[in-house]
């Protein structure tokens, strides 16, 4: 057809007309810009034009462009579906089809049901856009690059040129891309560097690599400032034929006047474009030609996909990572869910699968559960959410404990490579020599992150060829295991499913039990050395240390229980003991102890005394009174059997606490215990020696005598803040601060500095203890609703870590109760039920006055530990 210059193309916009005005108004511009005739019924025809009308104009039409963004449209009396849906009903088979999807949180269900069919429709292309600039941007974009390939799919071949550069189509996202805007931002801003010659996106299978390519790619030929083309490898095993395969997708053939590389570059010359290879990780041995490729072809940038780096020179690696998950440190509830795109992901997958699923204040925390336990990977927060016909997400969640049995594929489309994630997992490791796999396997022995020194524990021995460095480098570069800093140390870890996919082949291996063997003995050893750093100015760092590798001390002693050694597992537990007291942990100590004791393995009077004090200490710090002091003075004649002076003293400051918490109080015996436990440690423990003193300080307390109670808290806080010891200075800080509101001078800045130190040591229980003094300082100040939220926060860490009625000495309860008695009650109890919904961390926000806590409706959930403060 010969076109006139009043016979313009006709580009048919479909959209919701009131909620996308702008919208429509930068797509009409951007149509009139290329001399195009945009169809559209504000330009003439009614609001709600009936099907005959829209179906005449959509028969003049050329191209048909779709904008959705959250409302579905107005259904006309007597029609099931929307003008929107008609519209596109309407479109002819044979007239291209461009999409646009605006980013929104609340789109009407039935709108995402037709989203979700245009995705499955193979003549549509669709993308999401945000702003209307941006839609101006690609409607523009999308437009010259359709005309531009039909303009070339018409010439006659004698007319054609040698090259088509747009001879390979990007392919179509078969789902929105959710997530990745900083990512594609990044990229791009890579490949605007003319220094920037070859780019890779590399990571582990299922992270994504493909889907930001292709995204990227869109966005490039949207600018429309070079060329782009897509080409896929995924079939291409042979690195000899990857130059080629290039070449047979721009045209080009074999001259034989050289090598292909040579042709290509003649044929292509000096064109600007971005050639994108997907799927590179097969094919690393042509890295060195595709470097010669690009040194031929000076106007051309390449991005990669490939779960392996290239490891050539001028290669700029871009780690693709998952996707956010929640911030753990906020409360999580249905309003704020999607803020997440690992939830707005499983969401929306859910979704297509079950179209009645939606995010609940009922379900928002077990689906929240699914992406951490699936580290924010799309592909298995997809497989997963294909669940959802089935399946609830609490019980998903359940089921996840075995992960790979139940992340398959009941899609026909994707890659065989990826219609499981094992599959997609077993598909890296094949790639690799036999010796980085066989570490690969015996890495599976890790339940958590692991430093290089674990590595090369149970690696031992594994090659003789090749150190565990470079083995370890060699699953780095493979996107198999992923390092980062902790406290300026490097640490490696392994994505959930792919430890899980590791540990099944370990355990079919005849190497298991020494593997596991190799593990147990170094994480003793670690625990052993850190263990004396848990006193004085190394606190901070070791509670750090221990708090990374506590999910692989908990397996090492799982291994040492299977092995027998229980005496030397009691041992750690027993020089843990103030990592498990800071941190909430004590219940856990008793249970390996309880677990130690179930074995039925003969046990050393050491391990007895140990078994018994922990088991007492967790009974007293959860009931007033616990078990009472007898179990204690065991513990503390079996340590002095055995001659372990350190251990006895401190058994005896847990003893000085029971004889306190007796109903009376055994005050003479408490201080007895108290005095013989500072004499024995004479010097060699100050941490230890500062509790003591808070120990006798709460006798005098008990007994009326305020100001020489106030003396030895006094004494304990300096000798806590002379070694340095957080922890030790807490217990001081929080005693004291409660004698100077017994002496009329209350001081509200001893209890925030103490929330301060609670927070850094990850003591929550401590943290609690602060609050509940900063509840008593609000009330004397006159602060209701401060006093209420406060009091509501403390009260749910209180709930959450298991502590029932304590055994103190003083208590906020008395303030609370003389508010209640006033008019104030009221608002109080208002500011109570909001704080009941902080986390620590906004609780401690709010009480430090750096941020004002939830609003009324914030979902709850708070951290949870256990434990006891002296």
């Amino acid at each position: 057809m010969i076109r006139t210059p009043d016979q313009r193309i006709r580009v048919f916009v479909s959209s919701t007309l009131r909620e996308l005005a702008d919208e429509r108004r930068a797509a009409r511009a951007a149509i009139e810009r290329m001399r195009l005739a945009p169809v559209m019924f504000e330009l003439g025809a009614r609001p709600h034009p009936p099907r005959e009308l829209y179906r005449s104009y959509l028969e003049q039409s050329d191209v048909f462009v779709g904008i959705y963004g959250e409302r579905y449209g107005w259904i006309a009396p007597g029609e099931e579906v929307s003008g929107l849906e008609d519209e596109y009903l309407l479109a002819p088979a044979t007239m291209p089809k461009l999409i646009y999807i605006k980013e929104a949180e609340n789109r009407e269900d039935r709108l995402n049901n037709l989203i979700d069919r245009i995705r499955g429709d193979d003549t549509a292309s669709y993308v999401s856009f945000a702003t209307a600039e941006e839609l101006a941007e690609r409607v523009a974009g999308d437009l010259a690059t359709m005309l531009a390939e039909r303009f070339e799919g018409s010439r006659a071949p004698e007319e054609a040129d040698a090259v088509s550069p747009l001879a390979t189509k990007i392919p179509p996202p078969y789902t929105e891309t959710l997530g990745r805007d900083a990512d594609v931002a990044a990229v791009l801003d890579l490949l605007a560097d003319d220094t920037v010659r070859l780019v890779t996106l590399v990571g582990p299978g299922g992270i994504g690599k493909s889907r930001l390519a292709i995204e990227v790619a869109l966005r490039a030929a949207a600018v429309g400032d070079r060329d782009v083309a897509f080409i896929l490898l995924e079939h291409v095993t042979d690195p000899g034929q990857v130059i080629p395969t290039i070449a047979a997708e721009f045209g080009v053939r074999d001259s034989g006047r050289g090598s292909i590389a040579d042709d290509i570059g003649r044929a292509l010359g000096d064109r600007r474009m971005l050639v994108v290879l997907d799927n590179f990780e097969q094919v690393l041995d042509a890295a060195p030609v595709l470097v010669a490729l690009s040194e031929a072809l000076p106007g051309t940038s390449f991005l990669v996909t490939s779960r392996a780096r290239l490891r050539v020179r001028p290669e700029h690696v871009y780690d693709v990572p998952p996707l956010p998950l929640p911030d753990p440190t906020r409360a999580i509830h249905a309003g704020t869910a999607l803020d997440s795109w690992a939830i707005r992901l499983f969401r929306d997958r859910a979704r297509a699968a079950n179209p009645a699923f939606d995010i609940t204040e009922d379900n928002v925390a077990a689906v929240a559960g699914i992406c951490a336990a699936l580290d924010g990977v799309p592909l298995a927060l997809e497989l997963a959410a294909a669940r959802i016909r089935v399946l609830t997400p609490s019980a998903l969640l359940e089921r996840l404990e075995r992960r790979l049995p139940l992340l398959v594929a009941s899609t026909r489309d994707l890659p065989d490579r990826q219609r499981t994630i094992e599959t997609t997992i077993a598909w890296s490791a094949g790639l690799l020599e036999p010796a980085p796999r066989a570490l690969l396997i015996r890495l599976g022995v890790f339940a958590g992150d692991f430093s290089l020194d674990a590595v090369e524990a149970v690696g031992a021995g594994l090659s003789a060829d090749a150190d565990t460095l470079s083995l370890l480098t060699e699953l780095v570069d493979n996107s198999l295991v992923r390092p980062r800093e902790l406290a300026a140390v490097p640490v490696f870890g392994l994505l959930a499913t792919v430890r899980e996919y590791a540990l099944a082949l370990l355990e079919a291996s005849p190497d298991a039990a020494e593997v596991r063997r190799l593990h147990a003995d170094h994480y003793t050893r670690l625990a052993l050395e850190i263990a004396p750093k848990l006193q004085g100015r190394t606190q901070l760092s070791a509670l750090a240390r221990l708090g990374a590798e506590r999910d692989n001390l908990r397996t090492a002693g799982r291994h040492l229980l299977e092995m027998g050694a229980v005496d030397m597992l009691s041992r750690v537990v027993w020089d843990l003991f103030l990592y498990w007291w800071i941190r909430g942990l004590m219940p856990e100590a008793r249970a390996w102890m309880d677990a130690i004791l179930a074995t039925g393995v003969a046990v050393s009077d050491a391990t007895r005394a140990i078994a018994l004090g922990y088991s007492s200490w967790v009974s007293l710090w959860q009931q007033r009174g616990g078990v009472g002091p007898g179990p204690f003075e065991e513990s503390v004649a079996l340590f002095r059997s055995i001659g372990d002076r350190d251990s006895e003293a401190l058994a005896l400051g847990s003893l000085a606490l029971a004889y306190l918490a007796e109903v009376p109080p055994e005050l003479d015996r408490a201080e007895e215990s108290g005095r013989a436990s500072l004499s024995m440690l004479e010097g060699r423990m100050p941490t230890i020696e500062s509790m003591a003193k808070v120990a006798i300080g709460r006798v005098f307390v008990v007994r009326g005598d305020v100001a020489q109670a106030a003396r030895w808290f006094d004494e304990a806080l300096e000798q806590a803040e002379l070694i340095g010891d957080p922890f030790a200075t807490t217990l001081a800080i929080t005693n004291r601060a409660w004698m100077w509101i017994a002496q009329g001078a209350p001081r509200g800045d001893l209890f925030e500095r103490n929330l301060v130190l609670a927070t850094e040591l990850g003591n929550v229980d401590g943290a609690a203890y602060a609050l509940e003094g900063l509840i008593a300082i609000s009330v004397l100040s006159g602060d209701i609703e401060r006093a209420g939220v406060i009091a509501g926060a403390a009260e749910s860490v209180r709930r959450l870590t298991g502590m029932g009625e304590q055994a103190t000495i003083v208590t906020f309860e008395p303030f609370v109760a003389s508010v209640l008695a006033t008019a104030a009650a009221p608002a109080f109890e208002a500011a109570r039920a909001r704080g009941r919904m902080m986390t620590v961390h906004e609780a401690t926000e709010y009480a430090l006055g750096s941020a004002a806590g939830p609003t009324a409706d914030t979902g709850a959930t708070l951290e949870t530990s256990s434990g006891a403060r002296s």
